[in-house]
């Protein structure tokens, strides 16, 4: 059993790319398949589909990577942990790696990227950023 499910999906995914594998599957969970479509949105995956029926439901992630092969994500880092979490204000939030990368925020109306959450004035939980 995973204690964080948020940190096994960004490892499998971090992993699968690093192996090369044009997608990675991940177990379902609301949260993980939230973040996954951000993740599309913003061209860190190429397609996130859902896979299988209800005990046994995966997330099936299409990594995305350039013409020399190199993958879109080169680094991620959890933010805010099972053991310390990690809560800011609207005007706390920051763009990471000079705008190169993204944050995705926790907020009252659902997941959203540092740049939304601004913009809507809303702060939360900063879960992870990924450059």
């Amino acid at each position: 059993m995973v204690r964080d499910p948020l940190s096994d999906f960004l490892v499998r995914v971090r992993n699968a790319q690093d192996a090369g594998k044009p997608e990675t599957l991940v177990p379902y969970s609301a949260l993980l398949w939230e973040v996954a479509k951000i993740l599309e949105r913003q061209g860190y995956l190429a397609k996130v589909d859902r896979r299988g029926k209800r005990t046994r439901r995966m997330i099936e992630a299409g990594l995305v990577y350039d013409t020399d092969g190199k993958g879109r994500i080169t680094g991620v880092r959890r933010v805010s942990k099972l053991s310390k979490r990690v809560y800011k204000r609207a005007e706390e939030l920051f763009s990471v790696k000079h705008g190169f990368g993204t944050q995705i925020v926790s907020t009252s109306k659902g997941l959203m990227t540092v740049e939304e959450a601004r913009r809507a004035n809303i702060g939360g939980e900063v879960l992870f950023e990924i450059w």
